[in-house]
């Protein structure tokens, strides 16, 4: 009995961090100054609700640069809805771990590209042939309140912040995806170490401005990697203040000039001060659009609705036990946990069974 129970001790002290080790998008803001409009989606592999984020079927990450799911995540499937949003309107990209807790990294750049989904509107829009452009990409940024040290724009989501990007002023109407994107890089130090999170949101857009990207400044997804680009594979990833984003520039009717990827340096990336409950940021170099920005989860600017309290979690099949529980248990109940937890280990990663 004792050797079962702490068996199980054992498994959930091991699940328990895999939980929140990994994570997804659960909401997607719109702010067009006057408004706020708060999309909630879908925790991965759970019973989908009608939402504009494409669900992925798991919270763990897509590897490797050729890999299809690097689209729009792991197995992502269409959104039965459609956000309305105009030129120049905030988006807001509430990133969480698994365990519905802050983004559980905080090394690599944070990246944002457009497609056009054509005429009719994205509920059924195939993307794995279509080509994007980047309208904005953060990487490492000053830190305010630390001297102006250099620190990775990923730590202040980690550290509770959204994510917040601006639609280009002079973007064309139209039916849209937008793919924001994590790219993990704490194990980039070896080939093929980087953790990719896409995440794809359905959108129309209204307005009638004539910015569109040149076919030039697209990629495909896959196809707009390497393992080998010195942005996803970086042995170098914890004594460089410098970094080169992967992937195209930023199209360049975004900032109205062209523009360039390439090393963002503590001394011109965008500076932005973690712990504070709102930030600015100057422009980053490498093209980084000086729209992209972060503001704390609490900020008056994100309704209530979005607080943490309310947030629907990403449940495995484990709960934690009072003590009348642990006497009251039986042998088959334990047994029954155990592999449950198992299941919950193979999940993780932990155990690839025979």
């Amino acid at each position: 009995m004792k050797i079962v129970l702490y068996m199980y001790l054992a498994i959930c002290l091991l699940v328990l961090p895999c939980v929140s080790a990994h994570g997804y998008l659960a909401y997607l803001g719109i702010d067009d100054g006057q408004s706020y409009t708060n999309y909630t989606g879908n925790v991965p592999n759970a019973d989908p609700s009608p939402s504009v984020i494409r669900q992925v079927s798991d919270i763990s990450p897509v590897k490797g640069a050729s890999n299809p799911d690097l689209n729009c995540g792991l197995n992502a499937q269409f959104a039965e809805k459609v956000a309305s949003a105009n030129p120049g309107d905030l988006l807001v990209f509430d990133w969480r771990g698994g365990d519905n807790t802050n983004w559980p990294h905080n090394t690599g750049p944070m990246l944002t590209y457009m497609t056009s989904c054509g005429s009719s509107d994205c509920t059924q829009y195939n993307s794995s042939s279509s080509k994007w452009f980047k309208i904005a990409e953060i990487g490492i940024v000053t830190n305010a309140t630390s001297n102006n040290s250099p620190v990775w724009a990923q730590q202040s989501v980690m550290n509770g912040a959204f994510m917040n990007v601006t639609l280009p002023s002079t973007l064309s109407s139209g039916n849209y995806l937008i793919r924001h994107e994590i790219i993990a890089l704490h194990l980039a130090t070896d080939l093929g170490g980087a953790e990719f999170y896409p995440a794809c949101s359905q959108v129309k857009i209204g307005g009638s401005q004539p910015g569109m990207a040149e076919d030039s400044e697209m990629v495909l997804f896959p196809g707009g990697y390497k393992d080998t680009d010195p942005g996803i594979y970086d042995p170098d990833v914890y004594s460089s203040n410098s970094y080169t984003f992967p992937g195209p520039p930023i199209a360049a009717f975004v900032s109205g000039s062209a523009s360039t990827s390439g090393s963002s340096s503590s001394s011109t990336s965008s500076a932005t001060a973690p712990a504070s409950t709102s930030s600015t940021t100057g422009p980053s170099s490498g093209g980084a659009q000086s729209e992209c920005k972060l503001q704390r989860r609490m900020n008056s600017v994100v309704p209530a609705s979005t607080r943490r309290s309310l947030r629907r979690g990403n449940h495995l099949p484990l709960r934690t036990l009072d003590r009348r529980e642990w006497h009251g248990r039986r042998l088959g109940g334990l047994l029954e946990d155990v592999i449950t937890a198992f299941g919950a280990l193979k999940f993780c990663g932990f155990w690839k069974g025979s």
